[in-house]
């Protein structure tokens, strides 16, 4: 397997140009595209239609490229989206190509697999259901990528539903109970189910600690390896896993850490040395990092480092949005480039506290 990861520019929720480009240019196939990551410049929230417009954009322009109905690109590519592009974090989206490479190497090299599970009702989002749903796909997609053993596996972005008041309504016309009426509320028990799914899968939690009343709440119970996001566009969860594998005939390694807190510089340096980037020798080289995923938590002290900080108690501003804007900062500060994807929200994605940061680099051999 090879494959291939291309980062572009993106000026507008539905600006295509970038791709245009890599296709008319033949830099990318558009049969061999997979999967698709990106931030837009939308609120986050229940509410952010701009993922719903990107996707939309980027079907059109492959739908053409290809031949195709939409509903074909929805099943050929998976398109993960987040909103909110605060401070320096810039729109954009990475794009992954999957290909048959001659394999035969013993250096593990990146490999992915990508999953989708049934259209999950709203009386199961947040539920045990959708952890147990969500823990399928991955193993599904860890079969995929050809990886044995859960240890390989560094990066686990899964994207499903929330709750949107269309969904509620539904769930009301058939008489059945949701886990919450607040549409940004539930965004805590979607998260959250679909990290202990992908817990699950990986052997980080046993089932018998789960159930509906651990979601959201027993934040003890997580996965140090789960990215997981939730918007009103989706029905099914998406579950794309990232991991190095023998044989793999990729140019890039993927790495992951752990971050303590927001402004954890370290913990982004730790993450790239995983994934094979020295950093002690100088600076990376442009196109070294190939791309960075990390999601980004308020304190739930209230206290970073022994300060107070307002991004809990702020009646105007998300925590969320605080978070992200500055994680970005930091992140960007270490790789100079604020083309990164960073998420809010970690139910259940390491400790309280903490975050999981995952890497991607070209290969120097």
């Amino acid at each position: 397997m090879k494959i291939g990861i291309h980062k572009i520019a993106m000026a507008a929720p539905d600006d295509v140009t970038g791709l245009q480009r890599l296709l008319s240019s033949g830099e990318i196939a558009a049969d061999k595209i997979v999967a698709l990551i990106g931030k837009t410049e939308g609120n986050g929230g229940a509410n952010d239609f701009t993922r719903g417009y990107a996707t939309l954009a980027f079907k059109l322009l492959l739908s053409s490229q290809l031949g195709v109905t939409l509903d074909e690109i929805a099943r050929r590519v998976a398109f993960v989206w987040s909103g909110g592009t605060e401070g320096v974090l810039s729109p954009h989206a990475t794009v992954f190509t999957r290909s048959d490479g001659q394999g035969g190497g013993t250096e593990p090299r990146l490999t992915l697999g990508i999953a989708e599970t049934r259209v999950l009702a709203p009386e199961e989002v947040g539920t045990m259901t959708h952890v147990r749903e969500t823990a399928s796909a991955v193993a599904r997609a860890r079969l995929q990528a050809g990886i044995s053993n859960s240890r390989d596996v560094h990066y686990v972005q899964v994207k499903g539903p929330l709750l949107t008041p269309a969904a509620i309504a539904d769930a009301d016309a058939r008489s059945v109970n949701v886990v919450t009426r607040d549409p940004n509320g539930s965004k805590v028990f979607a998260r959250g189910a679909m990290g202990l799914g992908v817990a699950l899968a990986l052997g980080e939690v046993n089932e018998a600690d789960l159930g509906d009343g651990v979601i959201g709440r027993r934040l003890d119970l997580y996965s140090s390896v789960a990215s997981t996001s939730c918007g009103g566009e989706l029905k099914t969860c998406e579950v794309l896993l990232f991991g190095n594998a023998p044989g793999a005939d990729s140019d890039f390694r993927i790495g992951h850490g752990v971050l303590k807190d927001v402004i954890d510089a370290e913990g982004v340096r730790l993450a790239l040395a995983s994934a094979g980037l020295d950093l002690t020798a100088g600076p990376p080289a442009p196109g070294e990092i190939a791309a960075v995923f990390a999601k980004a938590e308020a304190s739930p002290t209230g206290r970073v480092r022994g300060w107070r900080n307002t991004m809990l108690s702020d009646a105007d501003i998300n925590y969320e949005r605080h978070a992200r804007a500055a994680l970005g900062a930091v992140i960007a500060s270490v790789t100079g480039d604020p083309a990164i994807f960073v998420s809010g929200g970690t139910e259940h994605q390491c400790a309280p506290g903490e975050a999981p940061i995952a890497a991607i680099v070209r290969c120097r051999t």
